[in-house]
């Protein structure tokens, strides 16, 4: 729901803290390729409500792709604002990949921009691609890690030796091979209390140790979450993230 939540006054919702402000969840991906001159890449992990004001805080002018981990309103309702940015593919469509449900999902929602009967004018210049595996943007890997939600399968995603997998509870043991030698983690983590759907914190303690990458990165903090309070009990090796936070990692 965003922090501060709507309605609410608790001590988070009220924090001075910077880092106690979240915007919905969300990831960019940036690489600069080795060819001369070298041109940057972006890549797009989510596009939730608040995916215009997170562009325009953070200078996004260019994207080479959004990959969707599931069809939840947090992280797919920016999708339209994906608009302006796709016109610049004149040479093709901003490519969107996502599991078959999402597609469903997506389809629908935003059936004005995906219907073969759709003729808004200025519609996004997007192709919705279903997910068979690994893709390759501009170089680098994406491989898709599978994830449970509750009863929803959803959608982590492995780029070189870092990791995105939010909202889950659930890591199956197929998908934890797929994480073996990570540097960083990012991982779900929505609250001390028990969840049907979120890992918790001590949940998310736990798989951040399982997969035993170098640094673990919690997100999807909901404001039952105080940064810096949460943040030094945190073993060393995991950190909160919070909005901006920029995280070197090898592609």
């Amino acid at each position: 729901m965003g922090v501060p939540t709507l309605g609410c006054t608790c001590r988070v919702c009220t924090s001075s803290d910077q880092r106690d402000q979240r915007l919905r969840p969300s990831v960019a991906v940036e690489w600069q390729t080795v060819e001369e001159p070298p041109r940057s890449h972006r890549v797009l992990i989510d596009t939730g409500p608040d995916f215009r004001q997170q562009a325009l805080r953070f200078g996004i002018r260019n994207i080479d792709a959004v990959f969707y981990t599931h069809a939840h309103a947090d992280h797919i309702l920016g999708l339209d604002d994906l608009r302006p940015l796709s016109f610049s593919h004149r040479d093709r469509k901003l490519p969107l990949y996502s599991d078959k449900p999402t597609a469903e999902v997506l389809e629908r929602v935003f059936s004005y921009t995906f219907s073969a009967d759709a003729t808004y004018p200025t519609r996004a210049r997007v192709e919705l691609l279903r997910l068979d595996g690994p893709v390759d943007v501009a170089g680098v890997t994406f491989t898709p890690v599978p994830l449970m939600h509750g009863n929803l399968e959803v959608t982590g995603y492995r780029f070189g030796n870092a990791a995105y997998l939010t909202d889950m509870n659930i890591i199956p043991d197929a998908s934890l091979a797929l994480l073996d030698g990570l540097d960083a983690v990012v991982l779900d983590a929505l609250r001390p209390q028990p969840h049907p759907t979120h890992a918790n914190l001590t949940d998310a303690i736990a798989w951040a140790e399982k997969i035993g990458a170098r640094h673990s990165w919690f997100t999807h903090m909901s404001h039952e979450v105080m940064h810096a309070e949460t943040d030094r009990e945190l073993p060393p090796s995991i950190r909160l993230a919070y909005d901006g936070l920029r995280i070197p990692i090898e592609l």
